[in-house]
This record gives structure tokens, sequence and C-alpha cells, in this order.
């Protein structure tokens, strides 16, 4: 059987969740049915060593050329000349010409849905981009085979937003797995927070993209609460991702609290500057006002770190019993939370051991098993 992915989003040079997601699942696919085919639609070339597929004798890339609307004019277009057996998108949007349905017929399709972020905080989306997203969404849910989503919580988001096309819809729940991080050495990581003034230095971090419903105006606040007991002001708040939609002046936010200088803003990571961070940390804090899965969950809890979190659905969903919750609209709740996971031993202990426990009921395999199974 030959399964076609749109592997756009696996290679390139900054990588949020989807793409990682992407690249991950990508591999777990092909590691899972060596007994298939597979067609991988790129918009480059990988580069040598940019992709763990690169030389598989299974594997058939094929490089399209139009840079813009590069799903419906390239890849559409592709089907349409070639076929085959299956698709899988990893990312929201599939092709256009699967409104044609001789090739409904022909390929059977399978697409990833994150999240409905963009229905809950429209302000935090520029307007093309989210009409983009919600017309995507609604031809998908329209022509798509089977619709996969990474949570209970994204699913119900689809049947209320979405309620007389999603209820006709085959719409699956596959958790993703832990994002892998590259190894980094005791050394390597003391060198990269060394050069971020970070070492030796007690901290708390969160990493993503600097956005609005990441709520990190709020955690500013709550961190100047906890860092103005003299006891604990040479803690810090690492805040790291690059500047999104929206104009988050954080380094603003930071002055009017008056925690400046307990506040390290450290624009975007790489993977290995990540892993460094993440190493160092006495906590992770994540205080979104909406996450369709929330990788961050298990990725702190897969370096052994105690999270403290927002009481929201996707992140109760995934981090179970094994995260402190606060109330992301409440800054003394969360101030409260910042302090007992960042000073009570005991509980970042039991933390620590039940994010390893907790890690278990996800896997790359189990998401690939589930989305094959709808492939074939």
């Amino acid at each position: 059987m030959l399964i076609g992915i749109d592997a756009s989003r696996a290679i390139g040079v900054r990588f949020t969740g989807t793409e990682r997601y992407a690249r991950a699942v990508i591999s777990a696919l092909m590691a899972l049915a060596p007994q298939h085919r597979f067609r991988l639609y790129l918009r480059r070339a990988p580069d040598r060593g940019e992709a763990a597929w690169s030389g598989a004798q299974s594997v058939e890339q094929v490089v399209l050329a139009p840079p813009r609307l590069w799903t419906h004019l390239g890849l559409g277009r592709a089907l349409l000349t070639s076929p085959p057996d299956a698709l899988f998108i990893p990312a929201h949007v599939l092709p256009l010409s699967f409104a044609h349905p001789r090739l409904r017929r022909r390929v059977r399709s399978v697409v990833t849905i994150h999240d409905a972020g963009y229905r809950h905080f429209p302000t935090a989306h520029p307007l093309i981009q989210r009409l983009y997203l919600d017309l995507s969404t609604r031809f998908a849910l329209r022509f798509a085979s089977t619709v996969i989503v990474d949570s209970e919580v994204t699913r119900s988001d689809l049947l209320r937003f979405y309620s007389r096309t999603a209820e006709r819809a085959e719409i699956v729940v596959a958790h993703p797995g832990p994002l892998p991080l590259p190894a980094v050495s005791e050394a390597e990581a003391g060198r990269i927070l060394d050069r971020l003034g970070l070492k030796g230095v007690p901290y708390a971090v969160h990493v993503g993209t600097l956005q609005p419903r990441k709520n990190l105006r709020r955690l500013i606040r709550a961190w100047a609460r906890l860092t103005r007991d003299p006891d604990l002001a040479r803690m810090r708040l690492v805040l790291a991702g690059g500047a999104g939609w929206g104009g988050e002046d954080l380094r603003a936010e930071s002055a009017a609290a008056g925690a400046q200088s307990a506040v390290v803003l450290t624009g975007y990571v790489s993977d290995e500057e990540k892993a460094a961070l993440l190493r160092g940390a006495r906590a992770y804090v994540f205080p979104s006002l909406y996450e369709g899965f929330g990788f961050p969950v298990l990725e702190a809890q897969a370096m052994g770190l105690p999270l403290a979190c927002s009481r929201t659905p996707a992140l109760v969903e995934v981090a179970g019993d094994a995260a402190l919750y606060f109330d992301p609209f409440d800054e003394a709740e969360m101030a409260a939370a910042l302090r007992t996971i960042m000073t009570d031993e005991a509980l970042r202990r039991h933390l620590v051991a039940a994010g390893w426990h907790n890690m278990r009921r996800f896997s790359w395999h189990q998401c690939a098993q589930i989305i094959l199974s709808h492939l074939v």
C-alpha cells in the first residue's frame, strides 16, 4: 500500500509543537508499518541528517515547488496527477482537490486537527489566519475520511463549534507522545545556562511562543508577588520563546510589576538550549488559558521537573494527578502555587514521581497505531 504524507512541516529551522508533532508522528508511522510504502510531499529536500527517513528504501520524497498556497496548488495537483492509496495530513489543512468525489473515492484521507484555539481566543490570531483555520477545519470535517484530534477536549470543541458538520464526521482521539529533546551533557548545559546568566540560580521556566493566550502577563505579576519575599528574591522566572501574534511587550510588563530583574526573557531557543533550560530548572510553569493538548506537560515530566499549570480541561486531561493546578485568572492563587512548587521539597518529589508514572499513558507508537488503522 502507498501512503502519502504531507511532510511539509516536518523539516525546517524554527519548530513549534505542530512541526515537532509532524516529525515525530511520521517517524512513528514508518517504524510501525515497514510493509507499506510511503510518499512524503515536501516544500524542499531535507538537508543531510535533517530527517530520520532520508535514504530509506520504502520512502519516496516528492518536492513540490509552489511557494504560495502550497497545499492546494502543489499538493492538490500532485494528488490528482498521481494519487496514493491513502493520505495523512499532520496539521489541519486538507487540499481543496478533495472536494472532487473521484479523489475522495480513490484516496482515504486522515487529517489531524490540533485545537480550536482560534475560536476560543479569536483576537490571538490575525484575521486572515483565523478565517483560513476556520474554513480549513470545516472543509476537513466535511471531506476527510477521518479527523484525528490530540485530546477529548479538542473533539468536544469541534462538536461544539461545528456541530452540524462534526456530528457526521469520524473524529478520533489519538493522544501524542512526548516530544523528544536532544541529550545535553552536564558541561554543555552549564555553558548554556552560564551564557544566559542562570548558572547556579534557582528558576522556574516556561517555553513557548509568547502570545496572549499563554497568559504570561498574569504569570509575571504572580511572580512579582512571589519575589517580594526577601527569602525568594533570588529566584528567577525564565520565559523562553519567540514573539508571536498579539504584540506582547513582556519586558514592559515586568518593569510595571517591579520584576524586571526577576524575569529573564531569552527569545527563541534551540532544542539544545531548551533541553539545558529544562535540565537546570526547579519547576516548569504552564499558565496557558487554552491548549488543545499541552506538549510542555510531557516535556517537563520527561525531564523530571515538577509541574505547576492551569486548571484547564486539556491540561488536566494530559497531566492527570501529576501537576499542581491553579486558576489561570487568579494571580494570588497562581503566586501561591509558584511558592509551593519552588519551596516544598516533599511535594516536588511527589510530582516528579507522579510525572514519570503519568508519561506511561502516552506514546508515539500508540498514536501512530490509531492513525494507521484509519489509513489502511
